[in-house]
């Protein structure tokens, strides 16, 4: 019989938990921005030419890694710590190439957006996540 593959595993920590459910949603969230505009990757878009395909991986890297960590692989966790920092880099990148102030190169045009963006890489890099996925993660 051949594994059942999983979008969300039950089982695991509850930081892992979250932290896959805010991948999903920062995917989600990360494509509407790409497609309609607003904020970093939408600058990127518009920038570069190769900004649209740069943002879609992004998109899918938030997707995979909460897809890879449901379904076990340490892969998919390396993904999604890479996928949840990619915010604080993007950022400061795109907002020291405007010239913008300090505090928008630190925490981008939203305070809310950053929290969130800071409590996702927090999961990821808790040490109960961490041991989890030494232990149990292939």
């Amino acid at each position: 019989m051949p594994e059942r593959r999983k979008w969300f595993d039950r089982m695991q920590p509850q930081t892992l938990q979250i932290a896959s459910w805010l991948l999903y949603i920062n995917g989600f969230f990360a494509l509407v921005e790409l497609i309609d505009g607003g904020d970093v990757l939408h600058y990127f878009r518009q920038r570069y030419s190769w900004g649209f395909f740069f943002g879609l991986i992004v998109v899918a890297a938030y997707a995979a890694g909460a897809y890879l960590m449901a379904n076990e692989r340490r892969l998919g966790w390396q993904i999604s710590v890479v996928a949840a920092a990619s915010p604080f880099v993007l950022t400061f990148v795109a907002y020291t190439q405007l010239e913008a102030p300090w505090r928008y190169r630190l925490f981008g045009a939203s305070v809310l957006s950053f929290a969130f963006d800071a409590a996702l890489l927090a999961l990821l890099l808790h040490p109960q996540s961490r041991q989890h996925q030494r232990i149990w993660y292939h």
